[in-house]
């Protein structure tokens, strides 16, 4: 009957996020991995981090520059939306992997506020966490064969201007979804071994501070 209880008991101490996965527990997810794959990650987040920050900044200070040239000069700055596409592109796909380091894209799905039963939550997030993980490895997979598509010409298609090949952006997007699906693997990973009533090192480092 205690046995019963006591697993209730761990049911009832899942952290819930607003998405009924783990994004309310006090951990940074790369931190529960091995140390091999852990610290490769977090200095990926951080290269992510510069390219956002470079991009925001190159993107608000060209749009001005074409503001003061073009108003104030009566210039132009010369093909400025090619090399600033996939500069934006690439900033807007560093955000993204940055988001779902920190669980923040928009998830739509009401059952997390509708579900009450603690097992019931924890199977709703353990399905929505394989289904996401999967979606992003199919669209890896996706780019993976776009890619093979561009390399197939004889020469690689590339804007009109500046000759920035098409396929720089679609690598870009790519590795990001690559990135994406690594913490998705990861936040799977650490819900599994929450949801078996395994140690997590937050766990401890908690019993230390209190």
């Amino acid at each position: 009957m205690s046995g019963k209880n006591d697993d209730h008991a761990q049911l009832d101490d899942l952290p819930i996020g607003a998405g009924g996965e783990i994004d309310g527990h006090p951990i940074k997810v790369t931190d529960e991995l091995p140390r091999v794959i852990g610290v490769p990650m977090n200095l990926m987040l951080i290269a992510m981090k510069g390219i956002v920050m470079f991009s925001g900044f190159l993107m608000a200070f060209t749009f001005g520059a074409v503001v003061v040239i073009r108003y104030g000069f009566g210039g132009d700055l010369f093909a400025y939306e090619e090399w600033l596409l996939a500069i934006s592109i690439v900033g807007f796909f560093a955000g993204a992997v940055l988001a779902s380091e920190r669980q923040l894209h928009i998830n739509a799905d009401i059952l997390g506020i509708i579900i009450q039963n603690p097992r019931l939550i924890w199977i709703r997030g353990f399905v929505v966490l394989s289904i996401e993980l999967g979606v992003t490895l199919f669209i890896v997979y996706a780019c993976y064969i776009s890619l093979l598509d561009d390399f197939s010409f004889p020469r690689l298609r590339a804007t009109t201007v500046l000759r920035i090949p098409f396929v720089s952006w679609r690598i870009a997007i790519m590795v990001a979804f690559t990135f994406m699906s690594m913490f998705t693997a990861a936040y799977l990973y650490v819900h599994i071994r929450k949801g078996l009533g395994l140690p997590l090192k937050s766990d401890s480092l908690g019993k230390v501070a209190s």
